[in-house]
């Protein structure tokens, strides 16, 4: 048998200094590949981000260099404009006509229309015009010329924080009405899912009604509205009487009063009538029955005296 040979300690040393250094080597292949999916996955990021990101990052960098000659961004207004006219023409019909043409060229429409005729056969007609809030001033200038301006009136209503609220609000019940639904996706209790349920029909109907007001917002925004009346007659002014009353107008007082006085008169007649007519009764009553009733009583008392 061959005896065992032993290693000695000086062989040892490089064997282990050999393996450390491996091992070393491993760690800083390891860290070197996770550095670059570090970098990989930013990049990805950063790609990720899209355009957008992108460009905010181009200007910020722009706005830090040139804050003094960058001016802040205005956010839009949002306005509801509404306006009034009387516009007395020679033709109803024709000026109608070409108010609609006016209308529809600019890309708005007619809303409601009242068309009528006064006592002397003069058309009137009252309509609702709804324009582009871009087209506004103009659509509004061509409606004044066609004819005599008899009235105008133009309002203008910012509603701006009305608009960024309800915007804010609508996002903020969706996400809430995203985290219900993610509740019942994870529910397994069939009491959680019922009370899960009655809570997101609730946030539903709150968000289909914000969902409305948001449309109605910018239904009024976009478009303006113009009520146009048009009339083939001028405004009738009041006539101004003489303030010295005449022989006619005293003779007419006169005689109103006679005839209010003829009025109460027979008011106040028809008032006592009841209570005469009661009284008529009781005199007739007495002079039939009791009087004649009361004579045959004393009638055998005077016998007796004489």
């Amino acid at each position: 048998m061959h005896a065992r040979r032993s290693t000695p300690r000086s062989a040892r040393r490089p064997a282990q200094a050999l393996a450390g250094l491996l091992l070393a080597s491993a760690l800083a292949l390891a860290g070197c590949s996770a550095g670059a999916d570090d970098m990989g996955g930013s990049s990805a990021d950063k790609a990720a981000a899209g355009p957008q990101a992108q460009e905010g990052a181009a200007d910020s960098g722009r706005a830090s260099g040139s804050k003094a000659t960058t001016p802040p961004k205005i956010s839009a207004s949002h306005i509801i404009r509404t306006a009034s006219l009387t516009v007395q023409v020679k033709d109803v019909p024709k000026a109608l006509d070409a108010a609609r043409t006016t209308t529809e060229n600019a890309g708005g429409y007619v809303g409601d229309e009242t068309t009528a005729r006064d006592e002397e056969g003069s058309e009137e007609t009252r309509v609702v015009l709804r324009v582009p809030v871009e087209q506004y001033d103009d659509v509004l200038a061509d409606l004044e010329g066609t004819g005599k301006l008899l009235k105008r009136t133009a309002k203008a209503q910012d509603v701006t924080d009305q608009v960024v609220d309800v915007d804010s609000r609508v996002k903020s019940q969706r996400a809430s009405v995203a985290r219900i639904r993610e509740l019942m996706d994870q529910a397994t209790k069939l009491s959680d899912v019922v009370t899960l349920e009655g809570e997101l029909s609730s946030r539903e109907a709150d968000l289909e009604s914000l969902l409305a007001q948001q449309a109605s917002l910018k239904d009024r925004t976009s478009m303006a509205t113009i009520t146009l009346s048009l009339s083939e007659t001028p405004v009738k002014k009041a006539e101004k009487k003489d303030e010295d009353p005449g022989f006619v107008d005293a003779l007419a007082g006169g005689w109103d009063a006679f005839v209010t006085m003829l009025r109460w008169i027979a008011v106040a007649f028809g008032a006592v009538l009841p209570f005469v007519g009661g009284a008529a009764l009781l005199v007739l009553a007495w002079l039939r029955l009791v009087r004649p009733w009361l004579a045959r009583r004393a009638e055998p008392n005077r016998n007796e005296q004489n």
